[in-house]
């Protein structure tokens, strides 16, 4: 028996035509809300007094910023009872959420700039519902279990079968099977007092873009209608504030939009308020797999949880990771790079959010071979050895803009004409505020977690990892607890703790679709990820008192002074128009 609390707590945060965080579109700005956004939070405390707090938010990602002003905070306000390591934010990835809230430039140039109250919104409503679940707190029993998709039910399709295909492992799908090219499982953590289920966590990986990057509200998306949709039906039932939690899985190459033969003509027909239809359906068959298999309470599928709760947190810099030889196919010296963004990136996907138009990413295709050529043509030049490393570790990547550097086809980032378009001219109007000299583009430094509640253990992945990057970073974590006969389960949560793009493995970045093209730290960063995962799962296996590893690294802070000069202050109109005038 454990005891658990939970509860949730509304983002506060007022639409002013601030572009909203996922799509990367400058169009795609907020003017109202459709539904309210939540922090939805569990708190979990074994019988030795180790807790561990959970909080979903209705948001595209958790940034470093909401990460560590979270802890700040909730240091302050609990002191020894507070443990970071055991803490885990996770996002739903609505692209319908608020921009602006990471102090790294790049993500937020569509916003555009830093928006301080958006980051004071959601650190209030975290904090406040953390707080709320651990007053709550009551004697529960905890069960887990899986429940799968039938095949016919239309919630997710695999949109980058191409690359997933290439994966030795998978049996390879036709276009017309693409539905069947993900894991289909939902993974279910269930809350019960007196035998009735009272609140619970689901993960199961699908992309959260059933709204468009034409509407202009703000919303939850399907993950927050099953939320909504299960609570509400949890409430009929007697349930006092119920809390359900849809997190995200394996997503990274899973869209709720069909994917094969005349795919955009089909997209294309779901317009306007239809979108929010369409968001609710999906959001119905999430709910109610959820709570079909969860009020089974005698079903074999359910099984009690037991046992202690622990975790490890390390943050680890993947844009320099030497790659053993064994998860680099035999080959020595396997590194990953800087961050870097391929023409991929800059087109986007083509059903769930087309990007650049195809005659500026053939051109920007053209400029990154040319590039490539010039670097690597002269090996008495100056940056020959840096670029002949990046690009070895970048591999077929065409690489637009080296964000670790600060360049743009090989250029500082201010030098492209901001005619072009309008996030460039953004960029152009920060580079010349010097608002980005010292600071990153994109994190490097991210947080790896893993948490054990029981004989359940949880892989906590920032960024978006698809569903065969996913299952072999599950592999490589259960061959190492496997040693603990304790654990019995191994689960991934992705949208964990930070963002750094997507993560393919290493067969599916050689085909460079869009996953591939914003797999930041090149061909080996699935590697890498397996690497300090199995490091970190050794440590897992010690007593906490003998464990040896890297709990202190954090990124480097941000200059509050550059962070000042892209901060809009709320005054996005003008914001928006020196930007367009650039």
């Amino acid at each position: 028996m454990y005891q658990v609390g939970w509860d949730k707590q509304q983002i506060k945060i007022t639409p002013k035509g601030y572009a909203m965080f996922g799509y990367g579109q400058w169009s795609h700005r907020a003017y109202r809300q459709r539904t309210a956004l939540y922090a939805r939070s569990v708190s979990m405390v074994d019988q030795h007094s180790n807790r561990l707090l959970i909080c979903c938010l209705d948001l595209g990602c958790i940034t470093h910023a909401i990460r560590s002003q979270t802890v700040a905070q909730l240091t302050q306000i609990l002191d020894s009872q507070f443990d970071e390591n055991q803490l885990l934010l996770m996002a739903t990835h609505t692209h319908s959420g608020p921009g602006g809230c990471a102090h790294e430039a790049l993500y937020n140039i569509p916003t555009p700039g830093f928006v301080p109250e958006h980051l004071t919104a959601i650190v209030e409503a975290i904090v406040q519902s953390i707080q709320n679940a651990m007053a709550s707190e009551q004697d529960t029993e905890i069960l887990i279990g899986t429940q799968a998709f039938p095949a016919q039910t239309p919630v997710a399709w695999n949109r980058s079968i191409k690359a997933y295909n290439r994966n030795p492992e998978v049996q390879p799908r036709t276009e017309a099977a693409t539905h069947l090219a993900l894991n289909r499982e939902m993974q279910l953590i269930g809350f019960y007092r007196e035998q009735k289920l009272q609140s619970f966590i689901s993960l199961f990986g699908v992309h959260a873009t059933c709204l468009g990057n034409s509407l202009n509200a703000y919303g939850g998306d399907n993950k927050g209608y099953a939320a909504a949709f299960s609570e509400q039906a949890l409430t009929e039932q007697g349930v006092q504030n119920p809390v359900t939690i849809f997190a995200q899985a394996t997503a990274g190459d899973v869209s709720p939009h069909f994917h094969g033969k005349d795919q955009l003509k089909i997209r294309n027909k779901i317009k306007g308020e239809q979108q929010y239809q369409y968001a609710q359906q999906n959001g119905r068959y999430q709910s109610d797999l959820a709570l079909t298999a969860l009020q089974q309470q005698m079903s074999a599928n359910l099984k009690n949880v037991e046992g202690e709760i622990d975790a490890v947190l390390s943050y680890v810099d993947l844009g320099n990771i030497e790659i053993p030889a064994a998860l680099a196919y035999g080959q020595a010296g396997a590194r990953t790079s800087q961050p870097c963004h391929g023409t991929a990136f800059f087109a986007g996907t083509p059903v769930d959010g087309a990007g650049a138009p195809k005659p500026l990413i053939k051109g920007l295709q053209f400029l990154a071979g040319q590039l490539r050529k010039h670097k690597l043509k002269n090996p008495a030049a100056a940056d020959f050895m840096a670029y002949q490393q990046l690009y070895a570790s970048q591999g077929p990547k065409q690489i637009v803009l080296e964000a670790g550097a600060k360049k743009i086809l090989g250029q500082p980032i201010g030098f492209a004409p901001g005619m072009l378009d309008p996030l460039i001219a953004e960029m152009k109007r920060q580079v010349n505020a010097g608002a980005i000299e010292q600071s990153p583009l994109v994190p490097s430094v991210v947080p790896l977690q893993i948490i054990r509640l029981g004989t359940l253990a949880l892989v906590c992945c920032p960024g978006e990892f698809t569903t065969i990057a996913g299952q072999r970073v599950v592999d490589i974590v259960q061959q190492t607890l496997a040693a603990q006969a304790a654990t019995e389960n191994v689960w991934f949560a992705s949208y964990c703790n930070d963002y750094m793009g997507y993560v393919t493995t290493y067969e599916e970045y050689q085909e460079q679709a869009y996953e591939g093209g914003h797999t930041l730290f090149g061909q080996w960063t699935l590697a890498a990820c397996q690497s300090k995962f199995k490091e970190l799962a050794e440590q897992l296996l010690l007593e906490k008192n003998k464990r040896h590893y890297d709990a202190m690294t954090r990124p480097q802070a941000i200059s509050a002074q550059e962070l000042t000069k892209r901060t809009n202050h709320g005054n996005v109109k003008t914001a928006v128009s020196q930007g367009e005038a650039v």
